[in-house]
């Protein structure tokens, strides 16, 4: 699971700035299956042992900051990872195809799920149990009155 990558560098020492998809990177030290080790954490700014220098720094700008699922905490009862949504499939509450989750985005009152219609055509449905009654691993139910 992608919990930050690295927008470039910060200062000459080799410190690079972040951009979270988490709201805590503070449990997780090593990432990339072990390539990559911080050293030090301070707000968006991450030192990694595999950064020597500026140069490297830059070099690694857009690097995706992984961990394997298991790493992560588990999940109480409606709760979701953003990355288990993307690649549903969606359907009415009869069965019909809607189309495909590709994103999820978060403008400050909650989540909002983007489908992608077969046409390649998108909408978007708020993540609330009145657009989306059911969903689990294998595909989301949408209320058409949702589907715009």
């Amino acid at each position: 699971m992608t919990l930050a990558a690295i927008a470039g560098a910060h200062g000459i020492g080799g410190e690079v700035k972040l951009k979270l998809f988490t709201d805590d990177l503070a449990p997780y030290r090593s990432f990339n299956d072990g390539t990559l080790t911080i050293k030090s954490l301070r707000g968006l700014i991450a030192r990694f042992a595999e950064i020597p220098d500026r140069t490297a720094a830059e070099r690694m700008r857009g690097t995706a900051l992984t961990v394997p699922r298991s790493a992560l905490p588990p999940l109480e009862d409606g709760e979701y990872y953003h990355a288990d949504l993307i690649g549903l499939p969606c359907v009415t509450p009869e069965g019909a195809a809607l189309g495909e989750v590709v994103a999820v985005e978060n403008f400050g009152a909650g989540d909002v799920i983007e489908i992608a219609r077969p046409d390649g055509k998108t909408f978007m449905v708020p993540m609330r149990a009145d657009a989306v009654p059911d969903w689990n691993a294998e595909r989301m139910v949408v209320d058409e009155r949702f589907a715009g």
